[in-house]
């Protein structure tokens, strides 16, 4: 924003956004259940990032955001080597070195679900609760790109729930 503007509450969402893109990790230390601090969790969870939360009493409602958040599951954090060990293994990672693509075999094609069957096997592997994917597709035992697709089709229909942490969910009203 620029230099004197007043600082009003529909800003934070986008800077919330922003601080989760960057970051590597996010801390909640204390939340309540509306809080801003968890609105930035929830987008770094859906970044891929690392959410970290550090539990408090059950009794306390400026801890209520904060333990929901560890439910969902935020890693633990009773101290900063809790985010530091997490973190060590980023670390190990060479940034700056370019990324091995490698090309598509000629069979890739062959793997797209041919028929329903391989839908109905894929949306039948979810239960009550959310899944990971890569759990889907274990189960299955289709191929990656096959579950994709579904899910894929899934989402396009307004029947996917994404979770923090790669948990996905379907509804099976329609």
């Amino acid at each position: 924003m620029p230099f004197g503007w007043e600082p009003m509450a529909r800003d934070f969402p986008r800077r919330n956004r922003l601080i989760a893109g960057i970051s590597l990790g996010v801390v909640v230390v204390e939340a309540a259940e509306k809080s801003g601090s968890l609105i930035t969790a929830r987008m770094a969870g859906d970044f891929g990032r690392f959410v970290f939360a550090v539990p408090g009493s059950p009794l306390d409602p400026r801890c209520h955001g904060t333990n929901a958040r560890l439910k969902q599951g935020a890693v633990v954090t009773t101290g900063p080597e809790d985010v530091l060990e997490a973190l060590a293994l980023l670390s190990q990672l060479d940034l700056f070195e370019p990324p091995v693509v490698e090309e598509p075999d000629q069979q890739a094609g062959a793997m797209l679900p041919s028929d329903d069957d391989d839908r109905h096997a894929i949306i039948s592997a979810f239960g009550p609760t959310p899944a990971k994917i890569d759990d889907i597709i274990g189960h299955t035992g289709l191929p990656a790109s096959s579950v994709y697709l579904v899910l894929h089709e899934l989402d396009l229909a307004g029947r996917l729930y994404r979770h923090p942490g790669g948990f996905v969910f379907i509804s099976f009203d329609e």
